[in-house]
């Protein structure tokens, strides 16, 4: 997704230039005349950057720059001026510039000032949310749930926060469920206070009832000391009980009990420890399913499934794709140390048109690994090669490397000898459609050219984003993916 960058400048010339220099490096722009100007499109919201000229009648850059600070604290803002004197320099710093040059700047400056703001300003983005997170105050204002398909979930999510209901979040593996549980517990009166989390199916089944509820020290073979369990960690906040669909019968019993009565049996104890704690639960199978089958209780059903959210597949907040592409850039490319920005628009494309089976995990892990393989400033079709099709830089130079008809192995092979004609005509000797000889076409170049995506287009003549939208509406895109 391009970012956006407003030039506020009174000269008309200026603006012009400054603009022309952004746009040719893939960014989008808004132009105002002046301050007043500039500060309402800031509050319009949509503007990623400001570039700001300090001398403007009215309202002055240095008066706008300290207005924007004041309603956007997180907006990089670049400043431009006439004169470069000491004091200008101080004077606009001192009022929250992120940077300052002096007109008329190069184009390649302008350029890397912007692109060295907008990457400071997600790192400090994602730096604060990381925070948040290890404060247990994530909130839905910190996720990235722009589709309306995810609008919807964050409507519920804040209702749910409002108050102690049980919330049990649905949804397929990888989609985001404890992060949908982190900001309910952010957004509510709990914030700040415990966070616990704990997949019931990761837990051996004779460690259940200890793990959740504690024991006292001597209580059986190997309990060398007391142990508080699970609810008495998260007492005063929350309890995420991840995959509770794999809890076995007898401890859900013991769960009902504690949903219940508000408290605890541990393991040999004498009495019961009161705990207050807010449940939220998420499963990724039909609890009403496993309740017919008798797998579930059904007194428990409806003790958790009191406030159902259900989390939407990546593949339908398809309008989401980029935003998430952005921030987990920002991340890993900090974590490894990489000189990776971004993506380039035909990566984004393809990206936005898979169907992304393992969700939002799959595409995090997929941009990791991305990021690790590029060996440019933007990602690459090539650095996700089993999405598309096409060789790795890295795998190519291994392939230099090997002695002669030895070939490093690839999720890719040779384009296929096989060219059987696209029949135009059907059985009766009429005209097929057009679109049924266009996704025949298509089908019979994925196998030709063995999914590589870059000659595809190439010899159908049409681009990339095209050829992957082409792919998702005749049902070819399955056949990408790996």
């Amino acid at each position: 997704m391009a970012k956006t960058i407003l030039i506020a400048d009174d000269d008309p010339a200026q603006r012009r230039l400054l603009q022309a220099s952004v746009e040719r490096n893939g960014f989008t722009t808004k132009t105002a005349e002046d301050g007043r100007a500039a500060l309402r499109a800031v509050e319009d919201g949509g503007v990623d950057l400001v570039l700001l000229d300090l001398v403007m009648p009215g309202l002055t850059g240095i008066e706008a720059l300290k207005e924007i600070r004041l309603r956007k604290p997180s907006l990089p803002c670049i400043v431009l001026t006439a004169s470069g004197g000491i004091d200008t320099v101080v004077q606009a710093m001192q009022a929250g510039a992120n940077d300052f040059f002096v007109k008329p700047a190069s184009p390649e400056r302008i350029v890397v000032s912007v692109r060295n703001a907008l990457e400071m300003s997600t790192l400090k983005v994602e730096v604060s949310r990381l925070a948040k997170k290890a404060a247990n105050g994530l909130s839905f204002d910190d996720m990235v749930a722009d589709a309306p398909a995810m609008q919807l979930v964050v409507r519920m999510g804040r209702r749910a926060a409002a108050s102690n209901i049980p919330v049990l979040v649905t949804g397929e593996s990888g989609v985001g469920k404890e992060l949908l549980a982190r900001a309910v517990h952010g957004t509510s009166e709990r914030a700040g206070r415990p966070f616990v989390a704990v997949n019931c199916g990761a837990i051996p089944e004779n460690l259940v009832e200890s793990i959740l509820f504690g024991h006292e020290k001597g209580a059986f073979t190997g309990a060398v000391e007391k142990h508080p369990g699970k609810f008495v960690e998260a007492h005063g906040g929350t309890l995420f009980l991840d995959e509770v669909g794999e809890l076995p019968l007898d401890m859900q019993v013991k769960l009902l009990r504690v949903l219940q009565e508000g408290e605890v049996d541990a393991v040999g104890g004498k009495r019961p420890v009161k705990v207050d704690v807010r449940i939220v639960s998420a499963t990724n199978k039909d609890l009403a399913k496993l309740v017919a089958e008798g797998r579930f209780r059904e007194d428990l059903y409806y003790r958790l499934n009191v406030f159902p959210i259900e989390a939407p597949p990546l593949r339908e907040r398809r309008e989401d794709i980029p935003a998430m592409v952005q921030r987990f850039v920002a991340r890993f490319a900090a974590e490894e140390n990489r000189t990776v920005r971004g993506c380039a628009p035909d990566t984004l494309a393809m990206l936005s048109v898979f169907d992304w089976p393992g969700n939002v995990r799959q595409l995090e892990n997929s941009v990791f690994r991305a990021v690790v393989l590029s060996e440019g400033d933007l990602l690459r079709p090539e650095d996700f090669p089993q999405i598309s099709g096409v060789k790795p830089r890295l795998l190519e130079a291994a392939n230099d490397a090997l002695p002669h008809g030895v070939v490093a192995p690839a999720n890719d092979a040779a384009p296929s000898e096989a060219t059987q004609p696209v029949p135009i005509f059907d059985g009766g000797g009429h005209l097929r459609k057009l679109e049924e000889v266009e996704r025949d076409l298509i089908e019979l170049a994925i196998e030709h050219y063995a999914g590589h995506m870059s000659e595809i287009a190439r010899r159908l003549g049409i681009g990339r984003s095209t050829l992957y939208r082409k792919l998702r509406e005749y049902g070819l895109d399955e056949r990408m993916a790996v």
